[in-house]
């Protein structure tokens, strides 16, 4: 049975890496991360499909145990991957994919080295300003926070294996695929079962 790879994509706010795993989600074949959060539900959030919703104290219970490939506190409220049941989809063999904001992303990745990071980038500053503002949630003061904050964020690439630029909804999803594609010819970890393969065949 192959092995699952773990897909973390991250990149600004209204770049579209939500709208871009959604579409990846849609044939089945990925799975897709649920966080942990220490907030209560809202509106018809449902447990263990939008969020495991836990007290504090089980969250840093969890943390205290390894539990959690990354974890943040935002605005009072904690939100973290539980570890377990991303490694069990993985040693099922599904691909499994977890959109995070960068920081998360960096420590999925000191706490799971295979894991691959994909940052999402705006087609340009002005596109993404255009997005923003016709997404409707933010006011002017904050959407020029946001566009500074995106050189900064986007500085963070270095850290990335890959980059997708979302100008075009299609060709930044078969992008992806063609990301994921690529993961699972990777000879390093396949190797010696490749070789065993042909060596039974040969006998």
């Amino acid at each position: 049975m192959r092995q699952g790879r773990l897909f973390v994509i991250s990149g600004p706010s209204g770049a579209g890496k939500g709208t871009i795993c959604s579409e990846l989600l849609k044939d089945g074949s990925l799975a897709l991360s649920v966080s942990m959060t220490t907030r209560a539900p809202r509106g018809k959030e449902v447990e263990g499909v939008n969020y495991y919703f836990v007290s504090r104290e089980e969250f840093q219970k969890t943390i205290d145990e390894g539990g959690l490939l990354e974890w943040a506190e935002i605005y009072g409220n904690r939100y973290g991957t539980p570890k377990a049941p991303v490694l069990e989809k993985l040693n099922a063999g599904k691909d499994v994919i977890l959109e995070i904001e960068m920081q998360g992303a960096l420590q999925v990745k000191a706490n799971y080295p295979k894991s691959i990071l994909i940052f999402v980038l705006p087609p340009s500053l002005s596109e993404l300003r255009k997005r923003l503002i016709a997404r409707g949630t933010e006011t002017a003061a904050q959407i020029d926070m946001r566009t500074r904050t995106t050189i900064d964020e986007i500085k963070k690439i270095k850290d990335y294996s890959y980059f997708i630029v979302n100008d075009d909804l299609q060709t930044a999803v078969n992008d992806a695929r063609t990301i994921i594609n690529a993961e699972h010819l990777r000879v390093e970890d396949q190797a010696e079962a490749i070789i065993e393969k042909y060596e039974r065949e040969g006998i």
